[in-house]
């Protein structure tokens, strides 16, 4: 048999298979996301997100050195109001003595290098547990997006270099963007969740900041699995109002996403490897049904194969001791 073309010529041996590697990760690809409870000295589990803890702030910073020393660059941050401070204005998302804001302050002043990002929405701080302000049973977007605002402002004014607005509500960036340039926040990004689709896989999540909405679903502001399009328009607009990097989350079911939103932007696209792909590669282990070392190597690779320039991924630490 004469062959003018043998493929697995390129396969033959780990150091030919390394050298022709289309896509490779790094420490720099991933954004490590932090959970961040009040209090001292307290570490606790997440039971639907085994391996992965709620920190007070002390613990908090000793992490953050850890991912800086192994070459991780970037955290994205979210916190676990108390009860007591929540309501349906969501103000305490802006008290400039807030556990974000003074988390933000800390890990500035620990590790000045580390790129923070922010959680941008209302739902830590919400009474309903859902994104915006409710009235009358429903989700009001204007007065939302001014309460964001507030926010975002309040995280640029403690140190944030990103603020990441997570909530889909309309005419959010450009209005966040207005109120850095108008503050003279003019180094401070937008991260914007472009592409967030109303997605069975955060329910981990939801048990690690006790956010889940109180009533109904988040559908009549996060996206429709079953559409492509939107997606793209929904991105499309962010840029125009001001995004400097673009997400689109859940990751793994919406590779397809990632990859259309990568062929049509001229900015950073990031991807969330979310909380339920986490579990299930994790519940998947235990069972013994799948490596789980491999599994996340795959999986992260997949993403950016795709198209993803930045990775949200609990998986951040795991896989930079795995690539070395």
């Amino acid at each position: 048999m004469i062959l003018q073309r043998r493929n697995r010529i390129l396969r033959a041996n780990p150091a030919i298979r390394s050298l022709v590697a289309e896509t490779l990760l790094t420490p720099n690809d991933f954004i490590a996301p932090l959970f961040i409870d009040e209090g001292t000295g307290v570490r606790t589990e997440i039971s639907s997100m085994p391996g992965y803890y709620r920190n007070s702030l002390d613990n908090t910073i000793k992490e953050v050195r850890e991912l800086w020393s192994m070459g991780i660059k970037s955290v994205l941050l979210f916190i676990k109001c108390s009860d007591d401070l929540k309501d349906n204005t969501g103000k305490e998302a802006w008290n400039a003595n807030g556990l974000m804001q003074n988390s933000i302050k800390a890990i500035k002043d620990a590790v000045p290098g580390m790129v923070v990002m922010t959680d941008v929405a209302l739902d830590p701080y919400s009474s309903y547990g859902h994104d915006g302000i409710v009235k009358d049973g429903e989700i009001v977007n204007d007065e939302t997006v001014e309460a964001l605002v507030k926010m975002s402002v309040s995280h640029a004014e403690a140190g944030a270099d990103f603020v990441a607005p997570s909530d889909m509500m309309d005419g959010r960036i450009g209005a966040i963007r207005a109120a850095l340039e108008e503050n003279n926040f003019t180094k401070v990004g937008i991260m914007a969740y472009s592409a967030k689709y109303a997605s069975c896989f955060y329910g981990p999540f939801r048990d690690a900041l006790d956010s889940a909405p109180g009533f109904g679903d988040k559908k009549t502001y996060q996206m429709d699995y079953a559409n492509r399009t939107e997606a793209i328009k929904e991105t499309l607009m962010d840029i125009e109002e001001g995004a400097d990097i673009v997400m689109v989350k859940p990751a793994m079911a919406y590779l397809d996403i990632i990859r259309e939103v990568k062929n049509v932007v001229d900015v950073p696209v990031s991807a969330y490897h979310v909380s339920g792909e986490y579990a299930m590669i994790k519940a998947a282990a235990k069972m013994g049904w799948l490596n789980e070392e491999k599994a996340i190597i795959e999986s992260l690779t997949s993403i950016k194969r795709a198209g993803a320039d930045l990775i949200a991924t609990y998986f951040a630490k795991d896989a930079a001791k795995l690539i070395g």
